[in-house]
């Protein structure tokens, strides 16, 4: 299973980053080229929860992912594991997961995002791409937290 972590130390309150991780319904306001979420099922940040997540691709085509709450240790730390059994994802997906960290560090959090993907039969060929592809998106999703809880919409912070 490839692993790849990113963190970033923010001027912002361990409580707003988890209110804002915790709720699915804010990942189009973070993670990178998502739409809506749909289906929400359980509270924000609880155990055995749901939810479908839509993005769309660089030629603007719709893509589902659904997801469900595998861990929770609220307000530190946030799983989601991707569904894939009978999904697209499955021709090179075993397992997809995403775990998210919060720790606070006196005035600033630093906040870690850390994507395992298990790649299946000759897709694990690509498990270098795959690191980097993963990498880039948990940096901007990374920028996306940033912007949402730090950068002010006049752009001047705060």
């Amino acid at each position: 299973m490839s692993k790849v972590s990113c963190s970033r130390s923010l001027d912002v309150e361990a409580a707003r980053v988890w209110e804002l991780l915790a709720d699915p319904h804010n990942l189009p306001r973070w993670w990178p080229e998502t739409v809506r979420v749909e289906s929400v099922e359980g509270g924000a940040g609880g155990r055995r929860g749901r939810f479908t997540q839509v993005f769309e691709t660089d030629r603007g085509t719709p893509v589902r992912a659904d997801y469900r709450v595998t861990g929770s240790t609220q307000p530190r730390r946030l799983v989601w594991e991707q569904q894939i059994e009978g999904t697209p994802f499955e021709k090179f997906l075993r397992r997809a997961l995403l775990e998210m960290r919060i720790s606070d560090e006196g005035t600033a959090t630093t906040v870690t995002l850390e994507g395992r993907r298990d790649l299946r039969g000759l897709s694990r060929l690509g498990a270098p791409i795959m690191s980097r592809a993963t990498r880039r998106t948990l940096n901007q999703a990374l920028d996306g937290i940033e912007r949402a809880l730090v950068v002010s919409p006049a752009g001047d912070g705060g």
